[in-house]
């Protein structure tokens, strides 16, 4: 059952250039992404225009703030 908070997270956009959901990073991070580089090589993130100047302080934040279930 999606919750409203997940279905916000599946809206918000975490990586601009390849266009990744905050959902998408969560769901990796449940997984056992533990790293900025593992949530990378998994998703695509940092490989973009910017290469991760814009989205890779958010995953930072992501990892600090998303329990792992």
């Amino acid at each position: 059952m999606n919750t409203h908070k997940d279905i916000l997270d599946n809206l918000k956009t975490v990586c601009q250039c390849k266009g990744i959901k905050k959902g998408a990073f969560k769901k990796l991070i449940d997984e056992g992404k533990t790293t900025p580089g593992e949530l990378n090589k998994a998703s695509g993130a940092g490989s973009g225009d910017c290469q991760g100047r814009r989205c890779g302080p958010r995953i930072d934040d992501l990892l600090k703030s998303h329990p792992r279930e």
